[in-house]
């Protein structure tokens, strides 16, 4: 009778709360190294408060070790999985509005279940970084390959590359972007006046350092910035002895591209003594 009494004031606390901003929470990782399975999970609420409390910690990681082992393949998936013997996301997710007292939801996760996938956490879960790869068998648990795993991470979480490598550039990217230099060369008195083909040439130039600037294996190596992310992975691989392929990606920040919530406090503070 308690857990049912629990679930309806969960899901009137959910219809209460779910109109209300929530772009703070964390960006949470978690790796199955035995199962080969990666995970990278946003859940938001309304404070970074909230995102402190062990409480709210401990319902991510259950969220993210239910997207691990029973690969839901959107969100309203995941709402249907266990997240313990007791609850399903969904119930537990309404059980933890009820407590905490704010909007909480989950934003987005991705999952990797082949090759090696290496996870970093940036700043207490503002930024999370799942990165896969494709190893030499015998490899999946070498230090050298699961440092280079665990660096490659942290210059994602740093440098935001946009793609992994510069043959997954499309076409309308590569036109916009000698669109916009051209354009800035014909607005430049001392370009302008330059032949089309020498401008050709410098637009050229400059696309190689927008793969550089874009592209994780074309990026100067944080480390070692005389060598290229690619060059140190063939590196690292005749090192070891083997093959070492980057397969992907994901690089999720908390509450990007969410609207953020605008806090008056001198306002807040007058509501709250009855003055406004």
């Amino acid at each position: 009778k308690a857990i049912e009494l629990l679930r309806e004031k969960g899901l009137a606390a959910q219809a209460k709360k779910s109109g209300r901003i929530a772009a703070e929470g964390i960006v949470y990782t978690y790796v199955d190294e035995e199962k080969k399975v990666g995970v990278v999970i946003e859940v938001n609420a309304e404070t970074d408060f909230v995102a402190k409390n062990d409480s709210f910690q401990s319902f991510v990681a259950s969220c993210a070790k239910a997207v691990a082992e029973q690969n839901p393949a959107t969100v309203e998936e995941l709402m249907t999985c266990k997240a313990d013997d007791q609850f399903t996301v969904e119930e537990a997710l309404r059980e933890k509005i009820l407590t905490i007292g704010e909007n909480i939801k989950i934003r987005r996760f991705v999952r990797y279940d082949s090759g090696v996938s290496v996870a970093y956490n940036h700043m207490n879960g503002r930024i999370g970084v799942l990165l896969n790869m494709e190893v030499s068998a015998g490899l999946e648990q070498n230090e050298k390959v699961l440092e280079l795993g665990k660096d490659l991470a942290m210059q994602i979480a740093a440098m935001n590359p946009a793609f992994l490598d510069k043959a997954d550039v499309s076409q309308d990217t590569l036109d916009k972007e000698k669109e916009i230099q051209l354009a800035m060369m014909a607005n430049d008195p001392k370009m302008a006046a330059k032949p089309d083909k020498v401008k050709e040439g410098i637009v050229m130039g400059k696309l190689g350092k927008y793969y550089e600037e874009n592209c994780l294996m074309q990026q100067a190596f944080v480390k070692e910035n005389k060598v290229s992310v690619e060059k140190h992975v063939a590196a690292v691989a005749k090192e070891v002895g083997g093959s070492i392929q980057i397969k992907g990606f994901y690089r999720f920040e908390r509450g990007e591209g969410l609207e953020k919530k605008e806090e008056n406090f001198a306002e807040e503070i007058a509501k709250q003594l009855g003055q406004a």
